[in-house]
């Protein structure tokens, strides 16, 4: 069964760092394109930024320049810097792996940020 467990969340204030972390178990890390979600209070849940197998990444307007996401196949984990947060970044994040033999998703149980002064 495979399994994500986000880490690394908290409280920053605006324009701090924080770095989450998601380790992925159960199943080869590289058959999964990897991906991070947020959910703002009152919000749907809105794609941030994705892996590819290969590396390839892709980000949201609303992060770009600020978030970096990378994987690191040894360690079966996937990251997302965020640099520069503002108020606006403050949701639930959540990990997300997609199998790309089969299409099946997997989620995390997400980890707070929450930026404030």
């Amino acid at each position: 069964q495979v399994q994500l467990v986000e880490s690394g969340g908290g409280l920053v204030q605006p324009g701090g760092s924080l770095k989450l972390s998601c380790a992925v178990s159960g199943s080869p890390f590289s058959w999964y394109g990897m991906a991070w979600h947020r959910q703002a209070p009152g919000k749907q849940r809105e794609l941030v930024a994705t892996i590819s197998t290969g590396g390839s990444a892709y980000y949201v307007d609303s992060v770009k320049g600020r978030f970096t996401i990378a994987r690191d196949n040894a360690k079966n984990t996937v990251y997302l810097q965020m640099n520069s947060l503002n108020p606006e970044d403050t949701a639930v994040y959540y990990c997300n792996a997609r199998n790309v033999l089969t299409s099946a998703h997997y989620w995390g149980q997400g980890t707070q940020v929450t930026v404030s002064s």
